[in-house]
């Protein structure tokens, strides 16, 4: 399989984000800095001093409802944590950055519109560079790695491709009568740098949910910092308040969250080449293909 050789980038200069969380509803501010080559990605808590550095790895995930959530250690509900990392994560990696710092002073990463496209916009206005060969072989998924829930018909299926790169499909389906019709969306990421498809088509999908879900969340407590027009709730007659941004956004912002959890496999800067279908998952599915994805490394 022919391949270009993956290459080191970081940014050119640091970058810095703020706002709300979505969970914590806390202000924090969000500074990403450039890294030496083979450092990798990691946060750190600035606001604990002395905390070490979290990567942005598999073995880090704590686990948590509705995100992705790193942990110094995940055993340790007291250890300095960050949560809500999944879209950052994504932006780099469907950027092909492979090193940097963030430094976070706050629990959670700012949800600013609800997509990844903020994160974006800042990293090429600040520019990326390149850090040299990685130096290491690529991987490939050679046999199939499947993770199914018969009950349920979500799943999570990883194999190979004839096609260099890692692509990936996210299938969207709610049950019938739900204002979100099936959809897909799909994106591939080449082994050798970044993503051509992914700052336009991918990115500027926002976190959703519909309106039903959205007045369950509001009773127990949850989001009531934002309204409609913050974040992409779906009624009958479609976006309340609000557009959608993209054909089948949805589905696309499943894609976006996918990307970013499938990048604490780790292997990514060195290339991996393969196919990953989700159909129906969430991130707790995606964590899980992370680290059987890791283990091939």
């Amino acid at each position: 399989m022919q391949t270009s050789a993956p290459r080191h980038r970081s940014l050119a200069a640091p970058i810095t984000l703020e706002g709300r969380g979505l969970f914590t509803a806390q202000h924090a501010r969000l500074v990403i800095a450039p890294a030496p080559p083979s450092n990798g990605i990691a946060f750190r808590r600035v606001d604990s001093p002395g905390s070490e550095a979290i990567p942005a790895l598999a073995s880090q995930v704590m686990p948590e409802s509705r995100r992705t959530l790193l942990s110094v250690r995940p055993g340790d509900k007291a250890a300095p944590s960050v949560q809500t990392v999944e879209h950052v994560l994504s932006a780099l990696a469907g950027l092909g950055i492979t090193d940097a710092l963030l430094e976070l002073d706050g629990p959670e990463v700012p949800i600013l519109d609800g997509s990844a496209g903020p994160f974006v916009e800042a990293i090429l206005a600040a520019g990326v560079v390149d850090l040299g060969p990685v130096g290491m072989p690529a991987v490939s998924i050679l046999e199939p790695i499947a993770l199914i829930d018969p009950a349920s018909g979500t799943g999570i299926i990883a194999g190979p491709s004839a096609r260099p790169g890692l692509e990936l499909v996210y299938e969207l389906e709610y049950p019938p009568g739900s204002p979100i019709p099936p959809q897909s969306a799909s994106m591939h990421l080449p082994a050798g740098g970044p993503s051509a498809e992914y700052a336009a088509l991918v990115a500027p999908a926002r976190t959703f949910s519909t309106l039903q879900e959205a007045q369950m969340a509001r009773q127990m407590g949850l989001f009531a910092h934002l309204s409609p027009k913050d974040m992409l709730v779906i009624g009958p007659e479609g976006p309340v308040e609000n557009a959608y941004r993209l054909e089948n956004e949805p589905a696309r912002h499943k894609l976006l969250d996918l990307l970013g959890d499938l990048s604490l496999c780790g292997l990514l800067a060195r290339g991996l080449n393969g196919k990953v279908t989700a159909r129906r998952t969430g991130h707790a599915q995606n964590h899980e293909m992370a680290r059987r994805l890791m283990a091939l490394g």
